[in-house]
């Protein structure tokens, strides 16, 4: 079913406060705003562009079975115009139910992505979107099915893939040991492969629970976060696979301390091109609020944490618990993101989440966005990513009926 909406509902306005960043937010689209919200509701995931600068994106509810949606958002002339490309059936179903991710393009245009729930166990899916014309037909790629313990269950973040193709992803359970799988699609011509590369064992010493997606550096190395392990504080971990021979080695790179050094980390990673890692942490830091840390490489391949940015909390004016938020870094080194609670709106305290930015080198703090200004979003879920200049993103409630927006953000 295809369901086209003019935007509803547009608000830009600019930040007056001096402490602030010289920013506009837009609200883009705002959700449910057809009847029984066919045209999708709670937008956790972040969003995609293609070339043309047309936005892709789910909604974990809404669509006409209420089980999510994905979408694309097209702008003519300043207005943007919503499309649900594909409604999803439904947890009994075996197309999948309830994404909370974003979604990924292939060089030929396909958008993949996962859904938490649904599939033959309702343990979750991977799909492909295929255009023909001007219709989008989905097809299932993986069913999850842990049910004999050697598969994973319930995927959350968004997919990536490497230069030559192959497909990576993660799920938060299940796996040999219980605590996630690394998945790989490998590619063969027009088809995939699907297999295991990495079961996480659920104890303190190891690492577990990948909320968390993949980023790949120059090298073809997947680094991830795990919300749990870390040797002794249980605070989390960041790993590191990379193939050898046909063979994927997993490591451990860093854990997390805890406190002042953060816990918690359920974010995606960034990387720039000195092959240093960014990240958050959902609490922590010097407030206990969350941070933004990077992990830089040195002597003996150990890597060495900075805590780049604590986050103090809308008394401060500043962003709090960047939850499922990691960070998009941009092409000079400025560091880009998003929390899911904090801010001040034109002197007001308010606590519906931020977008920030964090300058190269100095990593100095200009919160580009508060959320909580009437009609605006609230509780960004997803970091932003950054398209001509410009920051895009999503907020899972908020906006002219409650239900989430897709926002434009230009700093």
């Amino acid at each position: 079913m295809r369901v086209k909406a003019l935007v509803l509902f547009v608000v830009t306005l600019a930040l007056a406060a001096s402490a602030w960043a010289a920013a506009t937010e837009t609200v883009l689209y705002s959700f449910c705003a057809q009847s029984s919200c066919t045209d999708g509701n709670q937008p956790y995931g972040s969003v995609v562009a293609d070339a043309k600068g047309n936005l892709y994106g789910t909604t974990y509810y809404g669509g006409t079975n209420n089980a999510g949606t994905v979408y694309e958002l097209t702008n003519s002339g300043g207005t943007w115009t919503e499309t649900v490309l594909y409604s999803f059936l439904g947890a009994t179903n075996s197309d999948g139910s309830n994404p909370f991710s974003g979604l990924v393009f292939d060089t030929a245009g396909n958008l993949y992505g996962v859904t938490q729930y649904g599939g033959a166990s309702s343990q979750g899916t991977v799909y492909k979107l295929t255009k023909s014309g001007s219709s989008w037909k989905e097809s299932v790629l993986h069913t999850f099915d842990n049910i004999s313990g050697d598969d994973g269950s319930y995927p959350v973040d968004k997919l990536v893939f490497d230069s030559t193709g192959n497909l990576y992803g993660t799920t938060v359970q299940g796996g040999k040991f219980g605590g996630g799988i690394v998945f790989e699609f490998k590619k063969s011509g027009s088809t995939f492969t699907y297999h295991v590369i990495h079961s996480f064992a659920t104890s303190a010493s190891s690492a577990y629970y990948p909320y968390a997606g993949l980023v790949i550096d120059k090298n073809g190395y997947l680094y991830g976060t795990t919300y749990y392990g870390g040797v002794v504080w249980n605070a989390g971990a960041v790993y590191q696979m990379r193939e050898v021979s046909g063979v994927w080695i997993f490591s451990v790179i860093y854990n997390f301390l805890g406190d002042s050094l953060g816990q918690y980390s359920d974010g995606d990673l960034g990387t720039d091109s000195a092959g240093n890692l960014y990240g958050t942490t959902n609490v922590g830091g010097s407030f206990n609020l969350g941070e933004t840390f990077k992990l830089t490489l040195g002597k003996n391949n150990a890597w060495t944490e900075s805590v780049i940015h604590s986050f103090q909390g809308y008394a401060k004016k500043d962003g709090a618990y960047p939850y499922y938020a990691g960070v998009t870094v941009d092409a000079d080194g400025n560091v880009y993101g998003s929390t899911y609670q904090g801010g001040s709106s034109a002197g007001n305290n308010l606590n519906y989440g931020t977008v920030y930015k964090l300058a190269a080198s100095t990593y100095k703090e200009s919160l580009l966005w508060s959320f909580g200004t009437s009609g605006d979003g609230a509780y960004p879920e997803h970091e932003p990513i950054l398209v001509n200049g410009k920051l895009y993103g999503t907020t899972y409630a908020g906006g002219a009926h409650g239900q989430g927006v897709v926002y434009e953000v230009i700093p």
